[in-house]
């Protein structure tokens, strides 16, 4: 017989994301549901804060599981809310895995059982008939309760018991019964899958032909399942954010210390903004809503600068992490092209400002030589030398397209060493596009989403289709949490800023 997982329903098909998912969110759950286990397994308080007056509850092993499922259950329907581009993926075996080669073996040792039995004289149909009923069951998975006359026509030609008999009369016709289901499909399927389904009508041999009609079910139940997941979107919308407050809240009283590393990382960002300066004092003057708006999102830009070898990431983003690492990861190359355009307009100076495609084509050359710089492999010293040399040249042969002289060794070897510093995080060309990054995106977090992004600040021009994709994506993620967290958010910057505001009047 063969394997059961053609025919699984696409309710098996969702549920079972809670176990596989998508593959783009399947690294993130799983990073997710380890640091709160290892959160919910530490029974010592955060050496960040001083001990507890009462050490935790003891909590059974039960109840430890149970909280974990619960946590992946909602890493994945904070996936499906957040993540857009969400999507059902058919699991498949790694390439050369043991499974994979299990499940080859099985497969082709039940293919070609059939073929034996179809070649027999007579031929044997007790596969094929097996498999007609596991194409039916998947049929009728698709169809609502209601769709009545669709049901009674589908039961009707694949009754399984009259095709038996047909079998054991010698009237079987197989091909009949495949064009069929062929026609069925085409009528079920998405567009998407129209060219697959008109590729059935060519295949004659039945074997092949059942097994090319099954891996079109297996894409049919992956786009039914996503078609469920976009309708669930606006739904889960509405409901994810009263579930996941209330699933943390369950976590938060099994391990009562799982905000230590929230309270440090407001703490922190109090401390910075509001300490002995100027700046600080002034800041402090404001009013209390105010005050807490701007620490708090203050607090989320430090997310996209955090030390992920060092500082434990707050418990109330955690899922969020790969996210924030990725923005984080994106927004450093983002600067470093920023910083070395504006190295590169500022030498040239007018003689190549306004000519026409030159920005892009510089900006293509320095992302593609930086497009592993998060990698072991990445060399920076080499990198930054041939983005000096490269630039070089394409300037100069822009420059003598358009009449100019081209630059002179002793000016080539100057922009060859300011580019070449720019790797330097404490250059300050690259300090101020950097702070500037940091000014643009503050202001996605301070402004309502539905006004027009905030303006775009001096030598960000380069990049700024980038950078407002990323403050969009920002602003998304930081408007999602707080309303998740807000009433854990709200005590924790009461209990720190309180005392400030108490000592400045």
């Amino acid at each position: 017989r063969m394997p059961k997982e053609p025919s699984e329903s696409s309710s098996e098909a969702s549920k079972k994301m809670d176990g596989k998912g998508s593959e783009d969110s399947e690294g993130q759950t799983e990073a997710s549901e380890e640091m709160l286990r290892k959160r919910i397994r530490t029974n010592t308080p955060s050496p960040h804060r001083t001990p507890q007056s009462s050490p935790p509850k003891a909590v059974s092993m039960e109840e430890l599981m149970e909280t974990a499922k619960g946590v992946t259950n909602m890493a994945l329907a904070h996936e499906i809310v957040v993540n857009g581009g969400f999507q059902v993926k058919a699991p498949e075996p790694a390439e050369g895995s043991l499974e994979k080669r299990v499940k080859e073996i099985m497969h082709k040792a039940f293919w070609d059982s059939l073929e034996a039995q179809l070649n027999d004289d007579p031929p044997v149909y007790d596969h094929a008939i097996k498999l007609v009923g596991e194409i039916k069951e998947t049929l009728l998975l698709f169809l609502m309760p209601g769709q009545a006359r669709l049901i009674g026509q589908i039961e009707e030609a694949l009754d399984l018991s009259l095709i038996q008999q047909q079998a054991e009369n010698g009237a079987l016709d197989i091909g009949k019964v495949a064009q069929f289901i062929i026609n069925t499909m085409g009528a079920f399927c998405a567009p998407c899958r129209d060219e697959d389904v008109r590729k059935l009508r060519d295949i004659t041999a039945i074997v092949p032909l059942f097994k090319a009609i099954f891996a079109v079910l297996d894409k049919m139940k992956i786009d039914m399942a996503n078609f469920a997941v976009s309708s669930l979107r606006p739904h889960l919308l509405q409901q994810s954010v009263e579930y996941e407050r209330t699933k943390f809240q369950e976590f938060l009283d099994k391990q009562p210390n799982a905000l230590d590393f929230t309270q440090k990382w407001l703490q922190d960002t109090a401390d910075s903004m509001l300490g002995e300066s100027e700046g600080g004092a002034a800041g402090a003057s404001r009013s209390s809503p105010q005050l807490l708006l701007s620490v708090h999102n203050q607090a989320y830009l430090r997310l996209l600068n955090w030390d992920h070898g060092m500082d434990s990431f707050p418990e109330t983003v955690l899922m969020d992490r790969g996210r924030f690492l990725e923005m984080q990861l994106e927004l450093e190359q983002l600067a470093l092209v920023a910083s070395v355009l504006l190295i590169v307009y500022n030498s040239a100076g007018e003689a190549i400002s306004g000519l026409p495609g030159l920005m892009d084509q510089l900006k293509s050359t320095i992302k593609i030589l930086l497009a592993e710089m998060h990698t072991p492999s990445f060399r920076v010293d080499e990198t930054f030398a041939a983005i000096g040399e490269k630039l070089c040249l394409e300037l100069g042969e822009c420059l003598s397209q358009h009449g100019f002289s081209p630059f002179h060794t002793d000016r080539q070897s100057a922009l060859k060493g300011q580019i070449a510093a720019v790797k330097s995080q404490d250059n300050p060309i690259r300090k101020l596009i950097d702070s500037r990054i940091q000014a643009y995106l503050i202001g996605f977090l301070e402004f309502s989403p539905h006004r027009s992004p905030p303006p775009l600040p001096g030598g960000l021009a380069p990049i700024s289709k980038e950078l407002e994709e990323a403050g969009v994506r920002l602003s998304r993620l930081v408007n999602f949490n707080k309303l998740v967290y807000s009433p854990f958010y709200h005590k924790i910057l009461q209990d720190i800023l309180e005392p400030r505001e108490a000592a400045d009047t």
